[in-house]
């Protein structure tokens, strides 16, 4: 390419990433107005009022739906561009490749310190398999993104102390790793959607090519993308929140200390039963075990049923129901609910 030629190209450029940072700041302005946006709307001009039950779950789907929409927006047009740098071989290097048990153990770091949930995860999982990832580095990534939130850590670490925080990072990072590995040996792939393997098929285009897109075709992409996950899978992410909000806030303190006390053997198991389905984060669900440890309850029960509500939680299970088969949707859940009640007697047990 001559000087003239790459100044020119250069110059193209320019624009779409004024457009590109603009709309970045939008994103952030708009993800910031939501929760003042839904409280001014729905409390202040249509009236509805403070503390019942179908208020709060009026408000928690509203909220929700648009906070996670946004986010899904945002994930899928970033994951796409960002893809559109790395070839498909340098991305399974990074993260697969032949030593498949270091992938899972850095799928699961990154979950970590990425602060999606459940549902916001999903594009993420699909954006990997597109890139070549291995499907069970993938699967480390998607359970520890939701389960081990450093929000969570830190109210564990102030409500319970370090010993507590550093079990609860431990074995959901555990969990992540083992239950990826697991699956990864189980070799499921043609369990996954069709679709999101036609992604992966067609994953080597432009990203790949010898000669770079452009960013004005970078954001090309991203948009097409947004538009074809979103299409795809925006029924089951609205029916898994509608879901969550019409059980939100429905486990009362005195039932669950009832049935899964330091006395019932399988304290456990229920707790984790009843979990799955409820929808929250890690956060969220802390106020819940406060109130609960405050009443007895073993700290290895309460954890348990705090991984289950944000790694196995019904409305996650229905938006991964749109990328993943039921044979793989049934062995991740098997997996990942051995790992928790594991936990969960272990905790008991030493604590």
């Amino acid at each position: 390419m001559t000087a003239l030629a790459a100044r020119a190209r250069l110059a193209e450029e320019r624009h779409p990433l004024w457009l590109l940072g603009g709309a970045a700041i939008g994103w952030f302005a708009v993800y910031e107005a939501l929760l003042p946006f839904w409280n001014d709307l729905l409390y202040g001009a249509f009236g509805v009022p403070h503390g019942p039950r179908w208020a709060d779950a009026l408000h928690f789907f509203c909220y929700d739906a648009t906070k996670i929409l946004l986010l899904l927006v945002g994930i899928i047009f970033a994951v796409r561009i960002l893809r559109s740098f790395l070839s498909i071989e340098r991305t399974r290097a990074l993260l697969g490749g032949r030593r498949e048990g270091l992938g899972n153990v850095a799928a699961a770091a990154l979950g970590v310190a990425t602060p999606f949930c459940s549902c916001s995860a999903v594009p993420a999982f699909i954006g990997f398999v597109a890139a070549g990832v291995p499907l069970g580095v993938t699967l480390s990534f998607l359970i520890a993104s939701p389960m081990v939130n450093e929000i969570a850590v830190v109210l564990l670490y102030g409500l319970f102390g370090f010993r507590i925080a550093a079990l609860y990072i431990g074995s959901g990072l555990l969990i992540a790793i083992v239950a990826g590995a697991v699956l990864g040996r189980m070799r499921l792939e043609r369990y996954v959607e069709p679709f999101v393997l036609q992604a992966a098929a067609g994953a080597g285009g432009p990203g790949a090519a010898e000669i770079a897109p452009t960013w004005s075709e970078r954001i090309e992409l991203g948009r097409e993308e947004v538009r074809a996950i979103l299409g795809r899978i925006w029924p089951y992410l609205v029916a898994g929140i509608a879901l969550g909000a019409a059980i939100h806030g429905w486990v009362p303190t005195d039932f669950f200390a009832r049935y899964a006390g330091p006395d019932n053997p399988f304290a456990v198991p229920f707790a984790v039963v009843l979990g799955v389905p409820l929808y929250s984060n890690a956060a969220g669900v802390l106020p819940l075990v406060e109130a609960l440890h405050a009443k007895g309850l073993a700290m290895g029960t309460l954890l348990a049923f705090m991984m289950s509500v944000v790694a196995l939680s019904l409305p996650e299970t229905i938006l991964l129901r749109r990328v993943l088969r039921p044979q793989l949707l049934a062995a991740f859940v098997a997996v990942v609910a051995g790992g928790i009640l594991a936990t969960g007697f272990l905790f008991n047990a030493v604590l």
